[in-house]
């Protein structure tokens, strides 16, 4: 049974940069995407991003707001989510790569770095930016 399933992007702030992460050995492989995954049942969106953030990057962070959504229907792999995208602040750590099956780099980068590589972005993100979700004020 086809269905649409939700996934949670955490924009990870610091200052005006935004943590992204090479994406591998998944849809979107080689692309540049954000620390997220799916949200599991019982789970809030907040705590899904906590979560993949921490199992990603290593990196606790504390959700601040909930930025909005895009919707993605990746008809080519036969798949759609609803993506939701929620605001972090790092509470702790520093971002390394935990889970080189997913990804193989991190990046600070800009929303302005970001437009300037939209070819090279997940289509999440991309709508993500399109869409003026990463263009707010740092919290």
């Amino acid at each position: 049974m086809a269905q649409v399933r939700v996934g949670v992007g955490a924009v990870v702030r610091d200052g005006a940069r935004v943590l992204v992460m090479r994406r591998a050995g998944a849809h979107g492989a080689g692309t540049w995407g954000l620390p997220g995954g799916h949200q599991e049942y019982g789970e809030s969106p907040e705590g899904a991003a906590a979560r993949e953030t921490l199992e990603e990057t290593g990196l606790v962070v504390r959700p601040t707001a909930r930025l909005g959504f895009t919707d993605d229907p990746m008809l080519e792999i036969g798949r759609h989510y609803v993506t939701l995208f929620i605001g972090c602040t790092v509470v702790a750590g520093e971002p390394e790569v935990r889970e080189p099956e997913k990804a193989t780099a991190l990046a600070w980068l800009t929303a302005d770095e970001l437009r300037a590589r939209r070819a090279d972005l997940f289509a999440p993100l991309g709508r993500c930016l399109d869409g003026g979700l990463l263009d707010a004020k740092p919290a």
